[in-house]
């Protein structure tokens, strides 16, 4: 087949044309939540990229071109527009155009393609182990030279756990654009009518005790509603002392018995007791939707989302708590993840620039405050709290600070380094055990003999 000689400028912009048309027939709702990315992975022969070789794209005013996808929620989407308008008003050396996904995992998936086509974009927004696999690559820009150039870049302000889940060695290959943590949200009148305080709940075991009597006396249909997935059974593991890989990063841990306890526990309460039930299926996120709506009205009292949620919930009816421990013999500890901004290898010099000055121009302490405030995530910045917008909206508002506390004690998910196997065999695992009624074990040590084959072909 002869290859096209359209330009870099023409072909982009027939690229994005034709995602936008894409994006018109997608949903149009959505919460930023983490998706395991289970695309194949982009050819590296296919994929070699020059780093300086790249022709420029300008506009008609002859401002550098920096091409932008990205994915979120509903409120989400609207207010990177919004700091993306800001910026564009703020200087005329850049513009950046966006084009927005259906979601996280369309992003990852439409970059490959894009990388593989020479029409990628010049900045996406990724998730941890997306930008890692592209990153182990070669496919994303090293920033740590545009950094160290910078008399103005204060890394020391960026909260480190999320900071550095776009370091390997010396280089740095994302810059976090926000945090993320899932919290637990609860029905106020639920919980009054039921006589509780949700600051007693210190255990998940405690919380299946009340989601028992909540259901039993007849207060909601159901005591609890955890996000369909593998993530928030990831939570439960990790609070419960498991992890996903061994100290040595040798051998998959995901069927000890901390995995199998709490994912067993969980299987019991959704599908024996009916304590708690579990929302699936459905277009984009709309399980997400319909998940929340349980615990505004009442049908639930109450879930587990993320951080973003707040954004989109009500409350005079809702208020948040920080995850707790698994028992009594346990720490809370759920993860925490960045979304990731990321600069393609295989953009001109001074695209790469414009997406680092929009980078920075996204995470300052107080857009920081104000993507905070708009939307639930976490800031990255640490002063960003400083802000009077922060300051003054936590006032009438505390349920902001849930998911930053929670942030200050929650682990780092561990980056797959299979390219996704794992979490893939994880996410088969959770449907079993959630919707199957699979018992934990069993699921368990099915997805840790996938994982591992997946593992050992990477060490070898």
């Amino acid at each position: 087949m002869k290859k096209s000689n359209l330009n870099k400028k023409t072909v982009k912009r027939l690229t994005g044309a034709a995602l936008g048309g894409f994006m018109m027939m997608s949903a149009l709702s959505g919460c930023g939540v983490s998706t395991s990315s289970n695309s194949k992975d982009v050819n590296a022969e296919q994929t070699e990229q020059q780093t300086t070789s790249a022709a420029t794209v300008t506009d008609a005013e002859g401002r550098t071109e920096v091409e932008f996808w990205y994915a979120g929620g509903k409120t989400a989407v609207g207010v990177v527009q919004d700091i993306v308008d800001d910026y564009n008003a703020s200087q005329d050396k850049y513009f950046v155009k966006t084009v927005t996904m259906a979601d996280y995992d369309e992003t990852y998936q439409k970059i490959q393609a894009g990388i593989a086509g020479d029409v990628a974009p010049d900045l996406a927004l990724l998730e941890v182990d997306a930008a890692r696999n592209l990153a182990d690559k070669d496919l994303l820009t090293d920033l740590s030279p545009l950094m160290d150039a910078d008399s103005d870049f204060a890394k020391d302000d960026y909260l480190k756990v999320y900071f550095d889940q776009g370091v390997d060695g010396e280089k740095v290959y994302a810059m976090p654009a926000y945090g993320t943590t899932q919290v637990m949200y609860y029905n106020k009148e639920v919980f009054e009518k039921a006589g509780i305080n949700p600051e007693d709940i210190k255990t998940w075991k405690e919380l299946a005790d009340v989601s028992k009597k909540i259901k039993d006396e007849g207060y909601a249909t159901y005591g609890w509603e955890p996000m369909w997935g593998e993530d928030n059974l990831i939570d439960f593991a990790l609070s419960n002392g498991g992890k996903v890989l061994s100290d040595d990063g040798k051998t998959v841990t995901i069927n000890t018995d901390e995995w199998v306890e709490a994912w067993e526990d969980m299987r019991t309460w959704i599908n024996d007791d009916k304590i708690m039930a579990v929302h699936s299926g459905g277009q984009g996120w709309e399980y997400w939707y319909d998940t929340m709506d349980d615990a505004v009205d009442g049908t639930a009292g109450g879930y587990v989302g993320s951080s973003g949620d707040q954004a989109d919930l009500d409350f005079t009816k809702v208020g948040a708590m920080e995850q707790p421990a698994w028992d009594d013999d346990s720490e809370s500890a759920p993860s925490a993840e960045a979304k990731q901004l990321v600069s393609i290898a295989g953009s001109s010099d001074d695209e790469k620039q414009g997406a680092y000055e929009f980078m920075k121009f996204f995470t300052s302490p107080d857009n920081q405050a104000l993507w905070s405030v708009k939307t639930g995530y976490v800031a990255v910045r640490q002063s960003a709290r400083d802000s009077e917008t922060f300051k003054s909206y936590e006032a009438d508002h505390p349920e902001i600070l849930v998911p930053l506390s929670q942030s200050s004690h929650a682990s780092v998910r561990p980056v797959d380094p299979t390219g996704g196997e794992i979490y893939d065999a994880l996410k088969i695992a959770a449907d079993k055990v959630e919707l199957e009624g699979v018992p934990a074990k069993e699921a368990l040590d099915e997805a840790q003999e996938t994982a591992q084959k997946a593992l050992d072909k990477v060490q070898k």
